[in-house]
């Protein structure tokens, strides 16, 4: 399985990386983008089984993004991984196709909850 990790700081694409060792899911290849932009570009080239995303991104939003690919007919699975889980954020990204969305700071535990619905 091929998962996009979408964030603007690297410091924290790496946390997820670690995050989703920690919770049992390390074995799958990785790709990573800084901005939304780059993640709308890789989804078309690199073709992810998952995409995990920061809501607030320069160039191109989180949210953007996936608006973005949903309009281009993409149906890749699509999650949040952000500072902010308001419940507006969250009826926000699942009214744009997002399957789930996980607030930092987050656990292992989440992350396989969230993933194992996916995956």
């Amino acid at each position: 399985m091929k998962i996009l990790i979408a964030d603007d700081s690297r410091v924290m694409r790496q946390i997820v990386i670690r995050t989703l060792r920690q919770a049992g899911h390390g074995g799958h290849e990785l790709v990573e983008a800084e901005n939304g932009k780059v993640a709308f570009d890789l989804v078309q080239s690199e073709a992810p089984d998952l995409v995990l995303s920061d809501w607030n991104m320069p160039e191109m939003s989180g949210i953007d993004c996936l608006s973005a690919l949903r309009a281009a007919g993409s149906q890749v699975p699509f999650g949040f991984v952000t500072s902010e889980g308001s419940e507006d954020m969250r009826k926000r990204a699942e009214a744009a196709g997002a399957a789930f969305l996980i607030a930092k700071p987050f656990t292992p535990e989440a992350f396989d909850e969230a993933l194992r619905t996916v995956l």
